[in-house]
């Protein structure tokens, strides 16, 4: 059992819930963030969060502090996904998936980071996607937002690993959650042909690594991008 507190974005559906119940069942004190909704998950509170909003991040994070103290996790789970080929895709379309999956992550860093300074102790875990690594037709503002995810990790490593502050992106593949509902049978069945497992993931799988990853014994692991999608991915 642990006292330490978990900061989740993104905790109302999918990976994001996963890891919030996950994190939960291990003893960890969670607060979920939503953006409108508050979702019901046991053992979880929840705060209204738009990632987007440097000031609604802040006054949730002050939120969170109020419910479980100072911060020392903090999962980037908040994302989206708007898909087209890049001559239809609206200048708008475009901003919103980069600063909900990229410039979300930044504020929340921003705002949760110093409680982990004071302590020297922190975890950092972002949420990217495979696409970060071989990018996909019609996902040019997804891949791109996700991919960013890495430079992040990979540069709050160097600024905060002196703290003892770890730092790293998570890369899932096709994982059952309502972000690949709208896939087609067919694809979907394409995507899994190439997927060495011969399968999809489960939210809880990603959730297990994540939990690994802000534990004491993954204290040597920071800077790393680990993918987590069946075998898509290795060794780039």
């Amino acid at each position: 059992m642990t006292s330490r507190s978990a900061f989740v974005t993104g905790a109302s559906r999918g990976i994001g819930a996963a890891v919030a119940t996950e994190l939960n069942k291990r003893g960890y004190r969670v607060v979920g963030t939503a953006r409108t909704t508050k979702p019901e998950i046991e053992g979880v509170s929840f705060v209204q969060c738009d990632v987007r909003d440097p000031q609604s991040v802040s006054t949730a994070v002050e939120q969170a502090r109020g419910i479980v103290g100072e911060i020392d996790i903090v999962v980037n789970c908040a994302g989206i996904m708007n898909d087209g080929p890049l001559l239809t895709q609206t200048y708008e379309g475009v901003q919103d998936v980069l600063e909900t999956n990229l410039t979300g992550s930044i504020n929340v860093a921003r705002e949760t980071v110093s409680d982990m300074l004071a302590n020297k102790w922190g975890r950092l875990v972002f949420v990217s996607s495979i696409v970060a690594l071989w990018g996909s037709p019609g996902q040019v503002n997804y891949a791109a937002s996700k991919s960013g995810l890495i430079g992040l990790a990979r540069s709050l490593s160097w600024e905060l690993g002196r703290a003892g502050i770890t730092s790293n992106v998570v890369l899932p593949g096709l994982i059952e959650t309502d972000m690949i509902s709208d896939l087609s049978k067919k694809r979907r069945d394409e995507i899994v042909s190439q997927t060495p497992l011969r399968r999809t993931g489960q939210p809880e799988e990603v959730a297990a690594l994540v939990a690994f990853l802000v534990s004491d014994e993954a204290g040597f692991v920071t800077g790393s991008s680990i993918p987590i999608g069946g075998g898509v991915g290795m060794g780039v």
